[in-house]
């Protein structure tokens, strides 16, 4: 029951990037008659043609709209600085970084549900003043996480007002804001995590040098060194602990 609450959750966040706030002609996609009685073909075919549109971008939009974007580069950094190429599997990683993003998201996802979901499979409200309702703890969530700087440069371009609260930001403007900020947090973060494996390097290159071995690559000796340091100070549990604390403001 809760994974079938989380997935409508889910659909009900990426429909409403398409509302902006508003309506987005959302009656007529639940409203598609499938024998085509009392509906023009066209129209049928268009509905079905923006559902599948949906669809098909849905992944893209939970990426940009969730942290997952900010985990899955800091992750990425980590197995670069550590130099062990695929190891950690891509597949580890990206795992890792979902699990971690429904832990994150949880509790927006909950607003979600008992905001918007609950009261509209009771028959409280429209379909549009629920996807509007959805879309507000996800405005409020990216809003926290996004710097004013990268908001202002949106707003700015679209000659918009300024809003009065998060609520009025449209989600046109909101998103691409946030996914600049994620982008720019995650770097920052991926050049502290670099630091130390850095000196690393220098240390066993600049000693290699000192004793003649012109020949051997300074990678495959200092990569133990690397690995060694990471366990030693329990380099998982201080990336993770950095990235959910990076979460709360």
């Amino acid at each position: 029951m809760k994974k079938k609450l989380l997935v409508s959750s889910i659909a009900m966040i990426l429909s409403s990037l398409f509302v902006g706030g508003a309506a987005f002609a959302a009656d007529s996609l639940v409203g598609i008659n499938i024998n085509g009685e009392n509906q023009e073909i066209g129209t049928s075919s268009l509905s079905l043609l923006l559902i599948i549109t949906v669809l098909s971008l849905a992944p893209a939009i939970l990426i940009m709209m969730t942290c997952f974007t900010r985990i899955v580069i800091v992750l990425g950094f980590v197995r670069t600085s550590l130099g062990t190429q695929q190891m950690p599997p891509n597949q580890v990683l990206i795992g890792l970084a979902l699990f971690m993003t429904l832990f994150v998201m949880s509790p927006t996802l909950s607003q979600v549900n008992e905001q918007a979901l609950q009261p509209y499979m009771k028959g409280e409200i429209s379909q549009t003043d629920a996807l509007s309702k959805a879309a507000v703890p996800m405005k409020e969530f990216m809003y926290k996480q996004t710097r004013e700087k990268d908001l202002l440069l949106f707003m700015n371009y679209t000659k918009a007002e300024k809003p009065k609260t998060y609520q009025d930001i449209p989600l046109t403007v909101l998103v691409p804001a946030y996914a600049m900020s994620e982008l720019k947090t995650a770097f920052q973060m991926g050049f502290m995590i670099f630091i130390p494996f850095l000196v690393i390097d220098m240390v066993v290159a600049s000693t290699l040098m000192a004793m003649g071995m012109m020949m051997l690559p300074p990678v495959m000796i200092s990569l133990p060194f690397k690995i060694l340091l990471f366990v030693l100070v329990d380099g998982w549990y201080l990336v993770v602990k950095s990235l959910l604390t990076s979460f709360q403001t």
